[in-house]
C-alpha cells in the first residue's frame, strides 16, 4: 500500500477523527475521507446498518428487472485456469484465486443497484471526475475483512460457496474436501497475517455456514473467525495494521506473494477497486469488507468482477460454473 495512504489513514485515527476508507486491490488509489465530509452524491455507504444513505426518494423498481449476463467464453477461462494450475503443480502456490471481468445488462443504474440491493456491506462510488474517466463502482459485500473492537483485531475469511437448493446442501459442502482444503489454507494464511500486527491470534470458530439470498436463488458460504490482541497503541497505526494485511488472503491465495504475480500473469485485467477492502473507522473501532459482489460501469458498459479459489483438485469446469454462480443481484 502506498506510504501516503497509509500515512493518511494513521493521521485521521489518531486524531480521534472518524473516517471511511475504500483501498483498491493493487494499494495504489483510494478514497478516504473524514465521515462528516463525505458528499452522498460521490459516495453512499451501508456497513452493517451504519451509513450515510439516510431517507432517500427510492424510486419503485421496474418489474421485472432486467438481468443478462454475457458469459465468458469457456476458453478463454480455460486458458487463464491452465496457468494457474500448472503453478500449482510446480507447487508456486497452493491456492490462487482467478477472477474475471463478465460483461453484463440491467435495467437498473449503480444508483437503484445499490439502493435496492441487499448487503451486509453496500457501497456505491463515483470517480474519475478529475480525469474525465468516470466510472461507478457498486459492491454488496457479505465478507467481513477485519473488525477492530475492544483493542483486538477480528478477521472473517470466507470461502467456499455451494447452491443451497442442492438436497442436503450443508453436509456436502462441509464434506467437500476441494472447499475443505481451500478454507484450511486460507485460515492458515489469515492466521500469519494478523500474526504480523498482534498476539494471542487464535481461531475463534471454524468453518461455519451462511445463507445469501439472490435474484438467482439462494447460495451458502462458508467463514471462519480468527482474532489476534493488538498493541495498546494500536490508534495511532490504524493504516500501517492494514497495510499488513492487504491485499485480503481470501481474494489472492498462498504463499501470498508469488500467487500474487500468478494473478497478474494469468487474469489480463486489472482489477481496480475490485477486491479491494472498505471500512470505517471510529473511536478506536474498525468495521471493513473484502470488495466482492462488485458491479462497475464505465463509458463502455457494465461489468461484474467475480472468481473463486483454485486448488491442485479444482476441476475446471466447476470452477467456471461456481464463478457464474457468483454474478448476481442480491435483490431474491
Amino acid at each position: 500500500m502506498r506510504q501516503e495512504i497509509i500515512d493518511r489513514m494513521n493521521i485521521l485515527a489518531a486524531g480521534g477523527e472518524p473516517f471511511l476508507f475504500v483501498i483498491d486491490y493493487e494499494g495504489d488509489g483510494a478514497y478516504i475521507h473524514k465521515l462528516s465530509e463525505i458528499n452522498p452524491q460521490e459516495c453512499l455507504y451501508d456497513f452493517e446498518g451504519v451509513g450515510n444513505v439516510g431517507k432517500m426518494d427510492v424510486r419503485l423498481l421496474p418489474t421485472p428487472v432486467e438481468w443478462q449476463v454475457d458469459e465468458p467464453r469457456y476458453e478463454d477461462y480455460e486458458k487463464s485456469f491452465a496457468i494457474v494450475k500448472s503453478n500449482l503443480m510446480a507447487g508456486n502456490s497452493y491456492l490462487t484465486n482467478l477472477t474475471c471481468k463478465v460483461p453484463v445488462r440491467c435495467s437498473l443504474t449503480p444508483d437503484d443497484i445499490f439502493l435496492h440491493a441487499r448487503g451486509k456491506y453496500k457501497l456505491l462510488l463515483k470517480v474519475g471526475k478529475e480525469t474525465g474517466e468516470r466510472k461507478s463502482i457498486v459492491c454488496f459485500s457479505p465478507e467481513t475483512f477485519v473488525k477492530i473492537k475492544g483493542g483486538r483485531i477480528y478477521s472473517y475469511p470466507m470461502k467456499g460457496t455451494l447452491d443451497a437448493t442442492i438436497p442436503d446442501a450443508e453436509r456436502v459442502l462441509m464434506d467437500d474436501e476441494k472447499e475443505a482444503a481451500e478454507h484450511a489454507t486460507i485460515v492458515d494464511l489469515i492466521r500469519n497475517d494478523l500474526s504480523r500486527v498482534a498476539t494471542d491470534v487464535r481461531v475463534d470458530r471454524y468453518r461455519y455456514i451462511d445463507l445469501l439470498h439472490t435474484n438467482k436463488g439462494d447460495i451458502l458460504q462458508t467463514s471462519s473467525e480468527v482474532s489476534g490482541q493488538l498493541p495498546a497503541d494500536y490508534r495511532r497505526n490504524i493504516g500501517d495494521i492494514l497495510a499488513a494485511q492487504l491485499p485480503a488472503g481470501s481474494i489472492t491465495g498462498a504463499p501470498k506473494d508469488k500467487t500474487v504475480a500468478i494473478i497478474s500473469q494469468a487474469e489480463g485485467y486489472k482489477r481496480g477497486f475490485y477486491t479491494g477492502v472498505m471500512g470505517i473507522y471510529d473511536n478506536g473501532e474498525l468495521n471493513s469488507a473484502v470488495m466482492i459482489r462488485f458491479i462497475e460501469q464505465d463509458q463502455s458498459g457494465m461489468y461484474f468482477k467475480a472468481g473463486g479459489g483454485i486448488t491442485w483438485m479444482s476441476d475446471c469446469r466447476k470452477e467456471y460454473e461456481e464463478v457464474i454462480q457468483k454474478i448476481y443481484l442480491p435483490m431474491g
